[in-house]
C-alpha cells in the first residue's frame, strides 16, 4: 500500500508537497503508479500460509505442531476471540479494501490514461474488493461494508452491514467487473483476474448460499465457453512446469526470488528435504478415495486390504499424500522409498519418515503431502510455484453439485463432470466411470460430495464445504485418526492422533476479533461468544 506521508516536509508550505516522498498530491501522476497499487492489492488477496493451514481447520489434515494460523486451537475448540487467526483475518481483507478503495477514489486523478486501460484497472479492483468481502462475510457473517476510502475515526464508528447486504454488494461488484474484463490476457499479463475469473467466483459465491439454480446457469455458460479444459494429467496441475494451464481459472501468483513462500518444509516427508512435520493428512482423508473399481473400501467385495491399504486406490491419493512404502521421485528419475511404518526402514542411512508415537520429526498421522511439492525449490523449501484458487474442475463440481441439488442431474450431466474427472484421474472400471440411473438423490450427493474432497485435497476448500454442508459439527467433533500403526486393540490399531470439538451453535461463524471490539464500540458480537 503507498503510504501517503507528509513526515520530514521540513519547512515547506503545509499546502505544498515535499518533493521526495508519494503524497496524494503528486502519486496519482502516472498510469504505472495506480498499476502498482494494483499489484499491492492482488499480492493482498490471499495468504500463501492461509492456503495451506486451512486444510488443519478441515478434517483433511491435523496440526501438530504449533498454531499456524489458529489451526490447531480453532480446529481443538481451545481458542479464544483473541486468536490472532481471527485478527488476521479480519484485519488482512481489510487492508485489501483499503488499497482498492484507495486506488478507486483517485484512478481518475491521474493524466493521459487510456481508458481501456484505466477500465480495466477499475475491473480488477472491483474484483479484489469483492473477493476481500466475501472472505469477511464467509467467516464472520454480517461485516463493516463501505465502498470508499475512510478515516481511521471513521473505522472506529461503522456499525456492521446485515450479511445480505454484502452479499448483493459483492455480486454486483463481480458483475460489473465481468462486463469489462477479458477472456484471457497476453504473455506479459498472466495471472491477472479475466471474464472467467468473475463467473467462477460468482458461481463459489451462489454454491456456499446454496443458490443452486444461478450456480448451474453460471457453470453451464463456462463450460459452453470452452475457455478452459481439463489437464490430461491430474498431477501435471500442480507443475512448477506447467502454470497458467488450461485448468487455472484464478491462482495466487508467486515468482522465484522475488516472492516466494516455504509452507511445504513442514508438510513434504523428512527425506524429501523437510525439516519437520506440522500438518498430516487423516485417515478421513485416505479413506475416501475409491478403490480402481469404483468401490468404497467399506463396501463388500472393493478389494480393500487393510495390509495393503493403498493398493489399487484412486490415482489422485498418490498424487496429494505420501503413505507407507511411498515411491518418492523427481524430475530426472531420482527416488527413494519412504518408510512411515514404524521399525520398516532397514536401509544403511535411516531417513526420519517413520511415525515416532508422541514425539520426532515426522508426521503425527503417518501421512505427508505431496500436491505441491516444488522439486526447483530453493534451501527451506523457498518455492515461487503458483497456487491456484479456482480451477475448472471445480466449476465441473459446482455444476455437478446445483444440478443434483435441483433434482436435474442426468446422465450426460455424469459424464460431463463426475464421469470425465474419473475418468482423467485413470479410472477405466466401468463401475467408476459409468452413470447409475438407479442413484437416488442422496446417493449422487455422498457421491458428489465424496469426489468434491478427493478431487480438491489439499487446496484449502475442505473446511468452506464442510461448513456449507453444515457437516462440521459431525466430522469436526471427536477423535482424529492416522495410519494403521497403533494399538491393534484400539481403534482397529488407527493412531489417536487428537480431539476436536465444534459447536454448531458457534463455530458456524468466528467471532469478532477482540481488539476490533475495543477499537470499534459500533461492532457486536456473533451468539454465544
Amino acid at each position: 500500500m503507498i503510504l501517503l506521508a507528509l513526515a520530514g516536509a521540513g519547512c515547506q508550505k503545509l499546502n505544498q508537497s515535499p518533493g521526495d516522498k508519494y503524497t496524494d498530491a503528486n502519486y496519482w501522476t502516472t498510469p504505472a503508479n495506480a498499476s502498482a497499487l494494483l499489484n499491492t492489492a492482488y499480492m493482498q488477496m490471499y495468504g500463501s500460509d492461509v492456503f495451506f493451514y486451512n486444510e488443519g481447520l478441515s478434517d483433511n489434515c491435523y496440526c501438530s505442531r504449533g498454531d499456524q494460523d489458529g489451526a490447531f486451537s480453532i480446529a481443538s475448540g481451545s481458542f479464544n476471540t483473541n486468536n490472532g487467526r481471527f485478527e488476521s483475518e479480519w484485519s488482512g481483507h481489510y487492508s485489501g479494501i483499503k488499497s482498492c478503495n484507495v486506488l478507486l477514489d483517485n484512478v481518475d486523478k491521474v493524466p493521459n490514461y487510456p481508458v481501456d486501460q484505466k477500465d480495466s484497472l477499475i475491473a480488477q479492483a472491483r474484483f479484489i474488493r469483492a473477493f476481500q468481502y466475501w472472505q469477511l462475510m464467509t467467516w464472520f457473517g454480517d461485516v463493516p461494508l463501505f465502498d470508499h476510502d475512510i478515516t481511521l475515526e471513521e473505522s472506529q464508528t461503522i456499525p456492521r452491514t446485515p450479511r445480505a447486504q454484502v452479499l448483493a454488494f459483492v455480486l454486483s461488484e463481480l458483475n460489473a467487473a465481468q462486463a469489462v474484463l477479458p477472456a484471457s490476457w497476453d504473455a506479459a499479463d498472466l495471472g491477472r483476474i479475466t471474464r472467467g475469473a468473475c463467473m467462477a467466483l460468482k458461481a463459489r459465491v451462489q454454491l456456499y448460499e446454496g443458490n443452486w439454480a444461478a450456480v448451474a446457469s453460471i457453470c453451464d455458460s463456462l463450460i459452453a465457453s470452452q475457455t478452459y479444459a481439463l489437464v490430461p494429467n491430474y498431477a501435471n496441475i500442480f507443475s512448477i512446469t506447467n502454470e497458467h494451464n488450461s485448468e487455472v481459472i484464478l491462482d495466487e501468483e508467486f515468482v522465484p526470488t522475488q516472492r516466494m513462500y516455504g509452507w511445504t518444509f513442514d508438510l513434504i516427508p523428512i527425506s524429501a528435504g523437510a525439516r519437520d512435520n506440522a500438518l498430516g493428512p487423516t485417515q478421513s482423508l485416505v479413506d475416501d478415495y475409491l478403490m480402481m473399481n469404483g468401490d468404497t473400501v467399506t463396501q463388500a467385495g472393493s478389494g480393500f486390504d487393510p495390509n495393503n491399504p493403498y493398493v489399487s486406490r484412486d490415482p489422485r491419493m498418490t498424487a496429494t499424500l505420501v503413505y507407507h512404502l511411498y515411491n518418492w521421485t523427481v524430475p530426472g528419475g531420482a527416488s527413494h522409498t519412504i518408510y512411515i511404518k514404524p521399525g520398516s526402514d532397514t536401509t544403511a542411512t535411516k531417513h526420519a519418515d517413520e511415525y515416532v508415537p508422541n514425539g520426532g520429526f515426522g508426521s503425527a498421522t503417518g501421512y505427508y503431502w505431496r500436491k505441491y511439492f516444488d522439486w526447483t525449490a530453493q534451501p527451506g523449501e523457498n518455492s515461487g510455484l503458483d497456487l491456484i484458487l479456482i480451477r475448472y474442475a471445480d466449476v465441473l463440481l459446482m455444476d455437478a453439485e446445483a444440478k443434483n441439488e435441483l433434482g436435474q442431474f442426468t446422465a450426460a450431466n455424469w459424464t460431463q463432470t463426475i464421469g470425465a474427472l474419473r475418468t482423467r484421474a485413470g479410472f477405466t472400471d466401468p463401475n467408476a466411470t459409468q452413470f447409475n440411473a438407479a442413484w437416488t438423490q442422496g446417493q449422487l450427493r455422498a457421491i458428489i460430495r465424496r469426489e468434491r474432497r478427493c478431487e480438491l485435497a489439499l487446496e484449502g476448500l475442505r473446511v468452506f464445504d464442510i461448513r456449507r454442508w453444515r457437516t462440521s459439527e459431525v466430522v469436526m467433533n471427536g477423535t482424529v485418526h492416522g495410519a494403521m500403526f497403533g494399538d491393534p486393540s484400539v481403534d482397529g490399531g488407527y493412531i489417536r492422533v487428537g480431539q476436536r470439538i465444534f459447536n454448531p451453535a458457534r463455530d458456524y461463524l468466528w467471532p469478532i476479533p477482540l481488539y476490533e471490539m475495543q477499537q470499534n464500540s459500533h461492532l457486536t458480537q456473533n451468539p454465544n461468544y
